[in-house]
């Protein structure tokens, strides 16, 4: 959905949905290229899956020495943005909340069109970006969607409201998930039941819907509100 709001969300409640904290990034200003790491990392992670290898960095950034791009990101470790697992070639992992206002700069993508086959963070789905404060989900959230409809107002979830969603494929049962059906994005609980899955509303007045596979984008992890 377009936007013509002010960017910034400086009024928020706290979700119904428990919110784990997220270590801190530290105040350390990035290099030029510590940047570009970082982003390239990030980008890999969202198209691929999984995060990329020293090889793959240092292929796409032009960094010849593997000992160079290891040197980048002890700096980001350091930082808070990234752990890693120095056995494992593919074990690092992005710390998405605690690095977005250190990284990023912008807050939390504004997802507006979602198509199915196509990542969430596509930059042609993002309309906008918008800071998201901690409390309402910004320390683990990857991605805002804006809520239409009422559906899950029983949630205390309302037509307007911003979600914040951090991104993942997987769910527990009662989980809050923004799930694809066809090229629509959903917010629903979740519940994986015999031969189907269960997409209930928080809404007496709707039933729910159910499916025999459906793609999950991620969980609800906070909950933003404009007030006037």
């Amino acid at each position: 959905m377009a936007s013509d709001e002010p960017r910034s969300l400086r009024t928020y409640v706290r979700s119904s949905v428990e919110i784990t904290e997220v270590p801190r990034v530290t105040e350390q200003k990035l290099t030029q290229r510590q940047r570009e790491v970082f982003d390239f990392v990030r980008g890999y992670a969202r198209e691929h899956g999984y995060p990329p290898a020293v090889r793959d960095i240092g292929r796409a950034l032009g960094l010849a020495s593997p000992s160079t791009v290891h040197g980048h990101l002890a700096k980001l470790e350091r930082a808070g943005l990234v752990r890693r697992d120095p056995t494992k070639p593919r074990a690092l992992e992005l710390l998405v909340g605690a690095a977005r206002g250190a990284a990023a700069g912008a807050g939390l993508p504004l997802v507006g069109r979602v198509a199915a086959g196509r990542p969430i963070l596509a930059e042609e789905n993002v309309e906008d970006y918008v800071e998201v404060p901690e409390l309402a989900g910004g320390g683990q959230g990857e991605f805002v969607l804006r809520v239409a409809g009422d559906s899950m107002r029983d949630a205390g979830i309302l037509e307007g409201d911003f979600v914040v969603v951090r991104g993942q494929e997987t769910a527990d049962d009662g989980d809050i998930v923004v799930a694809l059906l066809e090229d629509e994005a959903t917010v629903k609980r979740f519940y994986r039941e015999r031969d189907h899955v269960r997409l209930q509303p928080e809404n007496a007045d709707m039933e729910p819907i159910r499916v025999r596979e459906v793609r999950v984008l991620g969980r609800v992890v906070g909950l933003c509100r404009r007030v006037s």
